[in-house]
């Protein structure tokens, strides 16, 4: 009788929560608001969870998973990741292939929610739910802009930033060609004043790979003040895809790239 009574009560702790606009909690908000022991905390928690009422996609976190994402395990990454980032206090920012979608460009949907953040933390994998963390050296400086949710808000890097980290880190956003093919969709959001400004938190090579990719996919109009850039900063050439041998390669003069690969958007 007393574990069907923390339960009931749990639950309407729950029902309460989601009444007042919250779907996000820790286990010690639970033991708190039922005056009850961590274990029993952890009791009624766990019968919730296996009637996927709730979902912990971090240990000690918890979201409220409303009917229509029963199916889905969790709550979608972008209506939680802002609550745990806070809880953990660490900035964050919603970039890569995520970060593009909610710029428009949605050639592919991704598999996985991408986050980045200053340090190395493991992945998420709540329901159906998966949450990517990369490691972003200069995090705090480098462009976002919130974007609405369901359940608040959530920073996303900015569509010139966007395409910075898509160019530097390419291998988590599917390789060069799928890189080109969410810039071709993501240049007409690309301000190309704001792009210089984007350059700076980033080595200068990103940023010699993608004015060479945004003249690839007919932006070049785009690129025409980071070309200025790239000659004022760039002392030596790059390889447009790292690790590739380039010696016999050709070279683009404008931008100072070994082109050591052959670059095929899907256009």
């Amino acid at each position: 009788m007393k574990s069907e009574s923390r339960q009931l009560r749990a639950r309407d702790y729950i029902a309460s929560l989601a009444a007042s606009g919250r779907y996000c909690f820790t286990s010690n908000d639970v033991r708190k608001a039922l005056n009850v022991s961590a274990d029993a905390a952890r009791l009624a928690l766990n019968r919730l969870a296996r009637q996927k009422m709730i979902a912990s996609p971090a240990r000690g976190f918890y979201v409220v998973v409303s009917p229509e994402y029963r199916s889905l395990g969790c709550l979608p990454a972008d209506q939680f990741v802002p609550a745990l980032m806070q809880r953990l206090d660490q900035s964050y920012y919603a970039g890569l292939l995520s970060a593009a979608q909610y710029h428009g460009a949605a050639h592919h949907r991704p598999q996985e929610f991408q986050v980045f953040l200053a340090k190395a933390r493991r992945p998420i994998r709540c329901g159906q739910v998966r949450v990517a963390f990369i490691v972003r050296k200069r995090l705090k400086v480098v462009p976002v802009q919130r974007f609405n949710t369901p359940r608040g808000t959530i920073l996303v890097s900015t569509p010139e930033a966007t395409a910075f980290d898509l160019v530097g880190y390419h291998r988590h956003a599917g390789g060069m060609d799928h890189v080109a093919t969410v810039l071709s969709e993501l240049a007409e959001r690309i301000d190309p004043q704001q792009v210089v400004a984007a350059a700076e938190t980033a080595p200068v090579s990103w940023a010699q790979r993608l004015g060479y990719l945004l003249e690839r996919v007919g932006a070049g109009e785009k690129a025409a003040a980071l070309k200025t850039y790239v000659k004022d900063r760039a002392r030596d050439a790059a390889p447009l895809l790292p690790g590739v041998a380039h010696a016999q390669m050709h070279r683009d003069s404008d931008w100072k790239l070994f082109i050591n690969v052959s670059v095929e958007p899907e256009l």
